[in-house]
């Protein structure tokens, strides 16, 4: 079963975390940790394996937040969550979140994923794919408490979208591009990272949901705070200009009126996590990675803390006297 997990928000304010008076030193059960940016519904992995890694100037962000993160606790729901979707159930990253949902009881989880056979069976088996320009390793999940229903960000309407979403409470948006052919690259970014996602957004409020999740990235914004020229910024959003869409998709669901948490990790790496977590306020980190799985924990937490209502949330992971890593490379 998935760890259940309570945030503790120490401060905040407005749409983010209001700073740390000083760098901190946390107890061991307190996890700071974020993930990079790049295809969540692919969850695609770098060929070389990613080691999570935050130099401590990032440790010491002055802006920095703090989950605490108790795995001996049952959640305490922000709202009165009794069915959740998982959008983009089949990626890394969807996967966890819908095997730590899963793991609830009394809680009915829905997995939406765009072809209902060739996900019972991909979830269901551990293996090694290449998706894209990625490699990407799975691990298997237990399926059977989880209904699953077709859920095609592209292809289906906001109507057909909203029949899927028909019943929820909350929704975790999971799915994200693959990088692949690079003459289409833009196009499939735009379709899935940006009109896409807002068409789900638009279906999950004529669905009634209460409360959105949706994992981004980091730098998203970056254009606005001056990091365009930055290594990752130019890295990620060279697949498809990713950032440039799904800054447009935080946007729309900033100023839809529903309840919404953005996670923007860093770096994504398939590995357990190494270091702590690391939670800042937006337009803050530029460098960074983190664990899949460390995301997953963001996320679910993030359905179930009042704490984490319409706020963005920047995660990475630390590692002391680690180099600066992003995407896989040195920065």
């Amino acid at each position: 079963a998935a760890s259940a997990l309570l945030i503790a928000l120490l401060v905040s304010v407005g749409e983010s975390f209001a700073p740390l008076p000083s760098t901190q030193t946390l107890p061991t059960n307190v996890l700071l940790g974020a993930a990079a940016p790049g295809d969540n519904n692919a969850d695609d992995v770098p060929l070389d394996d990613r080691r999570s890694l935050l130099q401590k100037a990032a440790a010491t962000v002055a802006t920095a937040s703090i989950l605490s993160v108790n795995t001996a606790a049952l959640p305490v729901w922000a709202i009165d969550v009794k069915k959740v979707v998982v959008a983009g159930a089949t990626g890394q990253t969807g996967r966890r979140v819908l095997e730590r949902l899963a793991g609830q009881p009394g809680l009915s989880v829905v997995a939406g994923v765009r072809n209902v056979d060739k996900a019972a069976k991909s979830l269901e088996e551990s293996s090694t794919v290449v998706r894209g320009a990625m490699v990407q390793k799975v691990a298997s999940v237990d399926t059977s408490s989880v209904e699953l229903k077709h859920l095609d960000v592209v292809k289906d309407s906001v109507d057909q979208l909203a029949t899927t979403l028909e019943g929820a409470d909350a929704l975790v948006i999971c799915t994200g591009f693959i990088p692949g052919n690079p003459l289409k690259m833009n196009e499939e970014a735009h379709k899935v990272d940006n009109v896409g996602t807002c068409h789900l957004v638009d279906a999950a409020k004529q669905a009634g949901v209460k409360k959105v999740v949706m994992v981004s990235s980091i730098l998203t914004n970056g254009r606005n705070w001056g990091q365009e020229k930055s290594p990752g910024f130019i890295v990620t959003n060279a697949f498809g200009n990713v950032l440039d869409e799904k800054i447009q998709a935080e946007n729309y669901l900033r100023k839809s009126g529903l309840d919404y948490t953005i996670v923007r990790p860093g770096g994504l790496k398939a590995k357990p996590p190494s270091g702590e977590l690391i939670i800042a306020k937006e337009d803050t980190l530029n460098s960074g990675e983190v664990s899949r799985d460390l995301v997953a924990d963001v996320c679910v937490a993030s359905v179930s803390d009042p704490k984490a209502s319409n706020k963005v949330l920047e995660i990475i992971e630390s590692e002391e006297n680690g180099p600066k890593v992003f995407n896989g490379l040195n920065m």
